[in-house]
């Protein structure tokens, strides 16, 4: 999928991969319409971009907030145009340290939730209609390795994660006679805020840097069409052979 003049809704647009994300995409033409609670982070990439002759637009909002979904999409699609592109990239791992299960209150869980799960599905559920009539579009939802492994005190971001690869699946199934098409994609550990926060005392220098992420998710977009709808890719697995975008072996 050819990005530039296409309308792409990015959410956890601020900093880290969703970042890196935005400024990549715009430098390939894309206009953007970029979500985030932080309005200096957004005021910044917005700057950035538009500096470097690319189209980006500001829409501060919580995606965990239910009442903030189509005043999103409405801005979007107001500002950059109907919604071809959507990328839930927005996340919370919740209290950290992170805690067990035992420990996690209800409050917490329920928080993860709203916003690593119930925020993609109803902006989903806002965007996919219009898709389907204009008869072209593409979803991205931003898994983890933690939605397939059990890691000790990662229970209530591993489960919310875990329930998003499932619902892109059935997505996938229900819009599959449509040209509408839902990736996972596991972006694999990066040098972000969020890992930090959860790992502190991980070694930065171990640890991919957004941008390089980037570059790959922007090649999958890419290659979308000639992937299977559903199918979960890990970044650093993926590759381009012969301009056809492949797992690596």
């Amino acid at each position: 999928m050819d990005v530039k003049g296409k309308s792409i809704l990015i959410t956890g647009a601020g900093r880290g991969l969703g970042r890196a994300l935005a400024l990549k995409l715009a430098s390939q033409g894309a206009r953007l319409a970029l979500v985030s609670r932080t309005p200096s982070d957004l005021e910044s990439l917005v700057r950035e971009i538009r500096e470097q002759n690319g189209e980006a637009f500001a829409i501060e909002a919580d995606v965990g907030q239910k009442d903030s979904i189509y005043p999103i999409v409405g801005q979007a699609a107001a500002l950059a145009g109907p919604i071809d592109i959507l990328i839930n990239n927005a996340s919370t791992l919740g209290p950290v340290p992170l805690r067990l299960v035992a420990d996690t209150d209800c409050e917490d869980f329920e928080q993860a939730l709203q916003v690593n799960l119930l925020g993609p599905f109803r902006l989903m559920k806002a965007v996919v209609g219009s898709m389907v009539l204009r008869q072209t579009g593409l979803v991205i939802n931003v898994s983890s390795d933690a939605a397939i492994e059990a890691y000790p005190t990662w229970g209530i971001y591993s489960a919310s994660k875990a329930a998003l690869d499932h619902l892109t699946r059935i997505a996938a199934a229900e819009f599959l006679p449509t040209s509408v098409r839902f990736l996972i994609v596991d972006p694999g550990e990066m040098n972000t805020k969020m890992h930090s926060d959860a790992m502190p005392d991980a070694d930065p220098d171990s640890l991919r840097a957004p941008a390089v992420v980037a570059d790959e998710i922007a090649s999958i977009i890419h290659n979308a069409e000639q992937i299977q709808s559903g199918s979960r890719i890990i970044v650093s697995e993926w590759k381009v052979s012969d301009g056809i975008g492949k797992f690596a072996a």
